[in-house]
């Protein structure tokens, strides 16, 4: 009898047990249900948290494009300044030199130039009628252009040696129209000529794309931001571990190249600036002399851990 009740009492026990698991297999409140709450939870956190992370993307974007803006916009103001400051400088000269001091004739009361008492009175002559004057009175011959300096003839010889070099024909024996000396095959050997046969080069390119760290690219636009010649691109890109990409014009690349060359030249050696104006110039050099006419994207990366399209 006793062995039955505890029988009976155990089954009572294991029913009560098999209910409660009854209630995990339950669709609306068992495992199946909470498995479903749980995936939907993560869902609406991970949507969440890529909208937020996009909105900081686009706003981290446009604070990098405001500060290109900003960059270029403090280029031109501070070459308004530079160009008021010698506007300055030239009106302070002008200022501070003394006029001319003349004597009056009593007799005339019109001004009469001072002159030297053991000089020969010359008398002066009537102006002809057959001579043109310009509103001061004066002959127009007196205002004709100044006769050309050695240093003109020298620029003209560079010019003509560049243009031989650049189109590949010999040299002519003397700049036509001019006095200039006879110019030399070594002139083409000479780094200037280089120089001007790279800036033909570039004046002959729509675009080309440049790659870069941000701090080197801030550091190029800062640099030729000056040059009245130089445009800030509209945009620079992101491309990945803080490298940017941007497009910028054939006008805006003769500007980069002057204020490379001027800054390689002026730089000391083994300083920074020197040696960031050295690698870029050599690169962009590089760049369009491998350039063949066969519409090749010309491409310059500052990145010797990227492959470049000249290896």
């Amino acid at each position: 009898m006793w062995s039955k009740n505890a029988f009976n009492k155990v089954a009572e026990e294991l029913q009560t047990i098999r209910k409660q698991l009854d209630i995990l297999t339950d669709p609306t409140i068992g495992l199946a249900a909470l498995h479903g709450t749980h995936g939907q939870g993560r869902l609406k956190i991970q949507e969440t948290v890529l909208t937020g992370v996009t909105g900081l993307r686009e706003e981290n974007r446009e604070l990098r494009r405001r500060q290109d803006k900003m960059i270029g916009d403090l280029g031109d103001t501070r070459r308004e300044l530079r160009e008021l400051l010698d506007l300055a400088d030239t009106l302070r000269a002008r200022l501070a030199s003394p006029p001319p001091v003349r004597e009056l004739d009593p007799a005339l009361e019109e001004p009469q130039p001072v002159t030297d008492p053991q000089e020969p009175a010359v008398e002066a002559a009537e102006p002809s009628p057959f001579i043109a004057t310009d509103s001061q009175g004066e002959p127009m011959e007196h205002t004709a252009s100044q006769p050309e300096t050695p240093g003109d003839d020298q620029a003209l010889a560079l010019k003509h040696a560049i243009e031989a070099a650049y189109r590949g024909t010999p040299l002519p024996s003397r700049a036509s129209g001019s006095d200039a000396p006879p110019l030399q095959p070594s002139a083409v050997e000479n780094p200037e000529v280089t120089h001007g046969v790279l800036l033909l080069r570039a004046a002959g390119v729509a675009s080309v794309e440049v790659v870069a760290h941000r701090d080197t690219w801030e550091w190029l636009a800062g640099l030729a931001t000056d040059h009245p010649h130089f445009h800030t691109p509209p945009a620079v890109e992101d491309v990945k571990d803080g490298r940017v990409q941007t497009v910028l014009s054939g006008r805006s690349l003769i500007a980069l190249l002057i204020e490379l060359w001027n800054t390689r030249s002026g730089a000391a050696a083994l300083g920074a600036e020197w040696a960031l104006a050295m690698t870029t110039y050599d690169r962009i050099a590089r760049q369009l002399s491998a350039v063949t006419g066969d519409g090749e994207t010309i491409r310059i990366v500052l990145d010797d851990g990227t492959r470049r399209s000249d290896d």
